[in-house]
């Protein structure tokens, strides 16, 4: 972020916006209606400023601008159309650590004004950074229409019930689950509705129904997808942002983590060849141990949890602890980047079915059904088999497929750093190698990648910074 978002109070802070017209009208409006003292100053002011004063909203200093009229300030405004003056002001101001914002100048700027979508008390505020106020605004108004008013009146009941609820529950985290369950259910649908009678008796039987007892603990093992943020479901995200901790791995991008609820504890625990942060029986014993402690627990995998996640081993160990548990599936590896470079798995004029294949057991030995494998007419998808490129395609090739069998490898699919290798099962290993490629990867193999130059749809540059992968060996 160029910028950090954060909500200023200015009740009875001097604010000074330098300038006099319809823009500096605005600011200024913004301003008193956060209860600042607002002094503008300019040699002449506008209808509405002049409105303003009369009205006693606003104190006017006649004069052009001077180092001197940010003294006592909390925050300043440049709102003027001389570059000059508007320098100026940013120069004293950030001389003096006054906050300054300077109007379509977000160089001359330490903070931007956002576009606001108002329920008092709350409140949501939209920011480009100044790179594109117009976007910040068309955004805005989706999220008019996305928070009806009535949100307010459903903040402002909260506010005055929160006493009630911390008397209630001796413990933080307490408190939050009893409110995720009340505002994420009935209770929001009566306040928006206009019954905050019938809202009221529902809080009330709810908080006597809950005893302020310790949490019970539980865990959610959440498919993450295969790299893309905008690929995650909806109940993954929901459990994401009510964890008190997330346990991720290797191939859960920076951009995903950071979509966890803010506060929540963060333990790394991922994975790579023959480099592991915690073996498995120790992630295992982990989830157990924090469960225990009466936490929610995100368990977050990359791609799915059952398709070459160990997410079985995991419940196992959950269920003969008797811990509660929840799994969320996640898009795997092989639909998901498939899809991405325009390679469709199945497709009858091609294929009659479609294995998926790890490219490395338990013990790193590459021992497969190679007869089963090398069978025409089907598609092979092979999960983390970089390193062991070579070998696998000759050892179909030496069990009956063609060597001019079409094979491919995704580094990276579905996110900005995705990269494709299109040969055969005779070329790939040599491509790979001269081209450094790096895990995570995935390679497909069969005549369906012939589709690819006619399929293709993605392009990578379209897709915004999602974070670094970290390298598996």
């Amino acid at each position: 972020m160029d910028f950090l978002p954060i909500f200023l109070n200015i009740k009875g802070a001097r604010c000074v916006v330098v300038g006099g017209g319809a823009v500096a009208a605005r600011k200024a409006g913004l301003l008193a209606g956060c209860g600042a003292q607002v002094v503008i100053v300019a040699p002449e002011l506008g209808e509405t400023l002049v409105a303003e004063r009369a009205d006693g909203r606003i104190r006017h200093i006649a004069a052009p601008f001077e180092p001197s009229h940010l003294d006592g300030a909390t925050l300043a405004i440049a709102a003027t159309d001389d570059r000059a003056t508007n320098e100026a002001v940013s120069r004293e101001a950030q001389a003096r650590a006054i906050p300054v914002n300077v109007v379509d100048s977000p160089e001359l700027c330490s903070f931007v004004v956002p576009a606001i979508v108002d329920r008092s008390p709350l409140v949501v505020a939209v920011s480009t950074g100044g790179a594109s106020p117009v976007l910040a605004r068309l955004v805005r108004a989706r999220l008019e229409t996305l928070l009806p008013a009535a949100y307010g009146r459903l903040a402002q009941l909260a506010r005055d019930l929160r006493d009630r609820v911390k008397r209630h529950f001796s413990s933080v985290p307490l408190r939050r689950i009893f409110w995720e369950k009340l505002l994420g259910g009935p209770f929001s649908d009566l306040v928006l509705a206009g019954k905050d009678g019938e809202a009221e008796r529902l809080f009330e039987a709810q908080l006597a129904g809950t005893a302020d007892a310790p949490p019970r603990g539980e865990v959610y093992l959440v498919g993450a997808g295969p790299g893309n943020p905008d690929l995650l479901t909806f109940r993954a995200l929901r459990l994401m942002q009510q964890a008190d901790v997330v346990v991720h791995d290797n191939l859960v991008p920076p951009a995903i983590v950071e979509l966890c609820r803010r506060d929540a504890e963060r333990i790394y625990v991922g994975k790579r060849r023959n480099h592991h942060t915690l073996r498995q029986e120790e992630i295992n014993a982990l989830l157990v141990s924090l469960a225990k402690e009466g936490k929610r627990v995100l368990r977050l995998k990359g791609g799915d949890p059952f398709i070459f996640g160990r997410g079985g081993e995991e419940i196992a160990t959950l269920s003969a602890h008797g811990i509660g548990f929840e799994v969320v599936p996640g898009i795997t590896a092989a639909s998901g980047i498939a899809a991405y470079a325009g390679i469709p798995l199945t497709h009858r004029d091609y294929v009659q079915s479609c294995i998926f294949v790890t490219g490395n057991l338990k013990d790193g030995s590459i021992n497969l059904d190679w007869e089963g494998l090398a069978r025409p007419r089907q598609t092979l998808v092979i999960y983390m088999g970089l390193l062991g490129l070579p070998v696998l395609c000759r050892e179909l090739v030496a069990h009956g497929l063609p060597a001019a069998t079409p094979a491919a490898i995704v580094q990276q699919g579905t996110t900005s750093r995705q990269r494709i290798l299109v040969g055969t099962l005779e070329t790939l290993p040599r491509l790979a190698e001269e081209a450094a490629l790096s895990p995570p990867t995935l390679i497909i193999v069969g005549e369906v990648i012939r589709l690819r130059e006619q399929l293709t749809w993605f392009d990578p540059a379209t897709v915004g910074e999602i974070g670094s992968w970290k390298k598996e060996g």
